[in-house]
């Protein structure tokens, strides 16, 4: 009796799978661990992959906990987009259908095994027939295959960690221009107070023939100017911080938080790295991911080369038992098909395995040079920044600081008058409403060198917008 061939074959096909790799991808939250690791040292925050009713209901209590009715820290926002973004989740999502995908490779071929059973009445023949069907190619190519797709696994592994680095970065770049347009709002309501004031002089002046009209229009236009600059920077700031609700992922009874009324104050020195642009080279996960589909192109094409001239097979390998009068006759069987294709497709492949892979080694190449020029441009943005905010800081803000003081003290000297006193505080409030953007545009452009060292969208004023 051959049944043994029947049960070589199974375990010929079950010889293809790699259990170490079946372990590693069949895990709940396979890979997630490299992209919690990656983000925290990108962007100084953990994500979470909530997989089940129960994780999402922790992370809603946990986010609920840290920001309802809460000041909200740029570290906080951050924080919460990794933990609650919808649409972060579904990037995890992704990174989970890649794992199940080489499990399944790793698994290898799957036998098939039919088994049927008849009789004729009156008739004592039954037929016992067991046939496992297999792939020839799947079952020879299975460890390639395999490790094709563990390429594929490490390019979602990044694709997943990009898409963290991403959030972030928006995140904390969205905290700053809601932070820096809240900030603008309060310097402008602070000057329009005082304007106020005097608007109502001037038609108290007009009234007694003191100012002529078209000086109290003057007062009048200068108040109603502050009052939509105040409105348009109102407004800007909402927008900025629904934008920045939409990225933590809050809704609802959450949305009840608030942000800082002003930035934080300058740094002594700007936090770059002067070799920033090696950083880039060595972090930037749309680089690491660029190598992989270089292996990934390389593996495939030497692969389907390998396997071009037979465009099928299958394995038919069992035993048919047949049993009559008491005596038992077993006839093995084996089939093989192959078919041979009509002309030579070698050439072709080759052409097309050539140009796949110069296409993704050029794409990379660039991604290189952008790479190194974001870089550069950020260090440059950066330190620039830095010098620009502090000298608003350092050296014009003191000087219109003083204007102020002697303004006031010559108002209190009865040697200007009231109007004299709101034109220095308006041409003061430019003033301090361009220090107050200078000092946002350095820390856009911290933010944007993270993005250039590791990856995301880089919105470097002169460079481009990813």
């Amino acid at each position: 009796m051959k049944l043994p061939l029947v049960m070589g074959s199974v375990l010929l096909v079950a010889a293809c799978a790699n259990p170490a790799v079946i372990d590693r991808a069949k895990q709940g939250r396979a890979g997630f661990a490299s992209v919690e690791n990656g983000a925290r040292q990108a962007v100084g925050a953990a994500p979470a992959w909530n997989q089940s009713a129960s994780d999402f209901e922790e992370t809603r209590r946990r986010v609920h906990a840290m920001v309802n009715g809460k000041t909200v820290s740029a570290d906080t926002a951050v924080q919460v987009a990794l933990i609650n973004n919808r649409g972060l989740q579904a990037s995890f999502a992704e990174l989970g259908l890649s794992s199940a995908e080489l499990w399944e490779v790793a698994m290898g071929p799957v036998p098939s095994v039919g088994i049927s059973i008849s009789g004729l009445a009156g008739d004592v023949t039954r037929s016992l027939e067991a046939t496992i069907v297999g792939t020839l190619l799947e079952i020879a190519t299975t460890k390639s295959r395999t490790q094709i797709a563990e390429i594929r696994f490490r390019q979602a592994e990044l694709a997943a960690l990009g898409d963290t680095i991403a959030l972030a970065v928006e995140t904390r770049r969205a905290w700053i221009e809601a932070v820096g347009a809240f900030e603008t709002s309060s310097l402008i309501g602070r000057t329009q107070g005082t304007a106020e004031a005097a608007s109502e002089l001037a038609v108290q002046l007009g009234r007694t023939g003191a100012m002529n009209k078209a000086d109290q229009a003057r007062e009048h236009a200068f108040t109603a100017e502050l009052a939509a600059e105040r409105a348009a920077a109102q407004l800007e700031a909402q927008l900025a911080k629904e934008k920045l609700l939409r990225l933590m992922g809050l809704w609802g009874s959450d949305t009840k938080i608030y942000v800082p009324d002003a930035l934080p104050s300058l740094p002594g020195r700007p936090r770059a790295a002067n070799n920033i642009e090696q950083l880039a080279l060595n972090n930037r996960v749309d680089l690491k991911a660029g190598k992989l589909e270089l292996q990934a192109i390389a593996m495939d094409y030497r692969l389907t080369g390998q396997t071009r001239m037979v465009s099928d097979i299958s394995l038919a390998a069992g035993a048919g038992v047949e049993r009559a009068n008491g005596a038992t006759e077993t006839t093995p069987s084996l089939g093989l098909e192959f078919e041979i294709p009509l002309y030579d497709t070698g050439p072709l492949l080759s052409k097309r395995g050539q140009m796949a892979y110069l296409k993704a080694a050029n794409t990379l190449a660039q991604t290189a040079i952008d790479a190194r020029s974001d870089a550069r441009m950020a260090y440059r943005e950066l330190t620039g920044r830095h010098s620009i905010a502090r000298h608003w800081r350092d050296q014009v803000l003191p000087l219109r600081n003083q204007i102020d003081a002697q303004a006031l003290l010559t108002y209190n000297g009865m040697l200007t008058s009231t109007f004299e006193l709101i034109a220095d505080a308006q041409e003061g409030l430019g003033a301090r409403i361009s220090a107050a953007e200078a000092k946002r545009d350095y820390w856009l452009s911290e933010t944007d060198a993270t993005a250039a060292i590791w990856g995301g969208p880089v919105s470097l004023s002169g460079g481009n917008e990813e």
